[in-house]
C-alpha cells in the first residue's frame, strides 16, 4: 500500500505505474482516492473546528448560568446540541470515507523498481544468468511420477480417493528424500546465519490482507469455515505477520528468518500436461526465508536471498537460471522479483522452483511494522521473501538431473548425511 501523501503529490507517477503493469482498469482508482482523501481531510478540519467551537460555547454556558442568565444558557445549549449532531454525522461519514479510501489504496499496485523490465506477462520475463551446465543424457527420462513409481514412491490414486485431485502420498525412499531435502535446506540456511522458525500454519484475515493483494487472496487462500482463520499458502505469510503492529529498535535489524511449513493453495485455473503429477498441487512443504530490514538495505538483501537459492540447488547438482520478472508478472505489492528456474533434462527447458521478492514497505505499511531509530524517528521497515526449496516440485528437478541410465538415482554428497549415508536410490526389483 502506498503512502497517501505520495499519491496526493505524485498522481501521474501512480497512473504511469498502473499502465506499466497493464492494469488500466485500475486507473480510475487514482482519481477516486484523491477525491476521498480531499473529503477526508475536509471532514477532519470541520470536526476540529466544531470541537473548538463546542468547547468555547460550553464554557460560556457555565458563565451564563453563574450570571443567572438561564434563558441565554438554554439557547446556547441548543447550539452545542446542534454541534454535537453535526459532529456525529461527520464522524459516521469519516468512517465510511476512510474505509473506502483504505480499500482503494490497498488495490492500487506498489511502485515498481525502475530496473524492472516492462512486459505484459511471464512470457516477457528476462533471463539474467545461468549456473551450471544443462545436460540432456543419451537415454530417455520418464515423466517424474513414472520415475517415482519405479521406487514405489508415490500413490496419487489413493490420495485422489482420500482428498481428491491435487494431493499425493509419497512413500519409502521418495518420502525420505523429500524430508531429507527439507532438513538439508533448514541446515543450509542456518549455516548462512538465518534463525530457524516453525510458524503458525493458520493466520487471521488482517494478516492475510496485510501480506498480499485481494486478487492473490482469492486465488490462493483456503478459508476455515466459521472462523477468522486461513490456511497459509506459504510460511512467508505468518512469518511477516509475526511483526504485525510492532515498533522494532533499529539496532536489532535486520531480522533474518528461515521457516518450515506445509503450504495450502487453491491453484485456480486449468493447467497443462506438464503440471500433472506433483508440479502444481494443493498441499506441499516448503523451506522459506524472510528478511525485515532498513529500507536502504533491502536491495542488498534481495541479491543475497536469490543467491542463497542458487547456491542451494547447485550443491545438489541441479543447473539453474535466474529470470527478472517483468512489470506485468509482478504481484501488486512487489517492487522487484526474480524467479529461480531449474533445468529439466526431460523437457529440455527450465521451470520455476522458487521466487525472490522485495516488497519495499508495502507489507510493513499494511501490517504496521515500524522501526524506531536511535533519535526516536519512526519509519516503515522493508520486507523481503524467497523460496529456499519447495518439494515435492523440487523433486522433479532432483530426480531428472540425478537419474542414471539403469533407472537408479544418485544422491549428491551434500544430501547423503540426511539419507543415512545412502549414495543411490535403487529401482525396486519387481519393477
Amino acid at each position: 500500500m502506498l503512502d497517501i501523501k505520495f499519491v496526493r503529490e505524485n498522481p501521474d507517477i501512480v497512473r504511469q505505474n498502473i499502465k506499466n503493469k497493464f492494469q488500466d482498469a485500475k486507473l480510475p482508482l487514482v482519481d477516486e482516492v484523491l477525491k476521498l482523501d480531499k473529503e477526508n481531510r475536509e471532514i477532519k478540519q470541520e470536526l476540529q473546528a466544531l470541537q473548538a467551537d463546542r468547547n468555547r460555547i460550553s464554557k460560556e454556558i457555565g458563565k451564563l448560568m453563574a450570571q443567572g442568565k438561564k434563558e441565554e444558557a438554554e439557547e446556547t445549549k441548543k447550539k452545542v446540541a446542534e454541534f454535537a449532531k453535526r459532529m456525529e454525522e461527520l464522524a459516521a461519514r469519516e468512517k465510511e470515507v476512510e474505509a473506502d479510501l483504505k480499500k482503494n489504496m490497498m488495490t492500487i499496485p506498489n511502485i515498481i523498481d525502475p530496473s524492472v523490465p516492462i512486459g505484459r506477462d511471464d512470457s516477457e520475463n528476462v533471463e539474467i544468468e545461468r549456473f551450471g551446465e544443462p545436460v540432456v543424457p543419451d537415454f530417455d527420462i520418464p515423466y517424474h511420477t513414472e520415475i517415482m513409481e519405479k521406487f514405489d514412491g508415490i500413490d496419487m490414486d489413493a490420495a485422489g480417493r482420500v482428498a481428491g485431485n491435487g494431493f499425493y502420498y509419497l512413500m519409502g525412499d521418495i518420502a525420505r528424500l523429500h524430508s531429507s531435502i527439507i532438513s538439508y535446506a533448514r541446515d543450509f540456511m542456518i549455516g548462512r546465519g538465518f534463525t530457524y522458525c516453525v510458524p503458525p500454519f493458520m493466520i487471521r484475515s488482517n494478516v492475510v490482507t496485510g501480506v498480499m493483494s485481494f486478487a492473490e487472496m482469492d486465488a490462493m487462500m483456503y478459508k476455515i469455515e466459521g472462523e477468522d482463520l486461513y490456511l497459509i499458502g506459504t510460511s512467508e505469510h505468518s512469518m511477516i505477520g509475526k511483526f504485525i503492529d510492532t515498533i522494532n529498535p533499529e539496532e536489532k535489524l535486520p531480522y533474518t528468518l528461515t521457516s518450515y511449513s506445509p503450504c495450502f493453495r487453491k491453484e485456480k485455473g486449468a493447467h497443462g500436461i506438464e503440471e500433472r503429477g506433483v508440479y502444481r498441487i494443493h498441499q506441499f512443504e516448503k523451506q522459506e526465508m524472510i528478511v525485515v530490514c532498513k529500507p536502504e538495505e533491502s536491495p542488498m538483501w534481495y541479491d543475497k536471498l536469490w543467491q542463497n537459492t542458487v547456491d542451494f540447488f547447485r550443491t545438489l547438482d541441479i543447473p539453474v537460471r535466474t529470470l527478472e520478472c517483468c512489470s506485468g508478472d509482478l504481484a501488486d505489492l512487489k517492487v522487484k522479483s526474480l524467479d529461480v528456474e531449474a533445468w529439466s533434462p526431460r523437457q529440455k527447458k527450465y521451470f520455476e522452483v522458487g521466487s525472490c521478492s522485495n516488497l519495499g514497505d508495502a507489507q510493513a505499511r499494511r501490517l504496521g511494522i515500524r522501526v524506531k531509530s536511535k533519535d526516536g524517528k519512526k519509519y516503515f521497515a522493508h520486507t523481503l521473501n524467497n523460496t529456499v526449496v519447495a518439494p515435492p516440485r523440487m523433486l522433479i528437478a532432483f530426480l531428472e538431473n540425478n537419474l542414471q541410465a539403469d533407472g537408479s538415482v544418485k544422491i549428491p554428497a551434500a544430501l547423503q548425511p540426511y539419507m543415512g549415508g545412502q549414495t543411490v536410490i535403487e529401482v525396486k526389483q519387481d519393477k
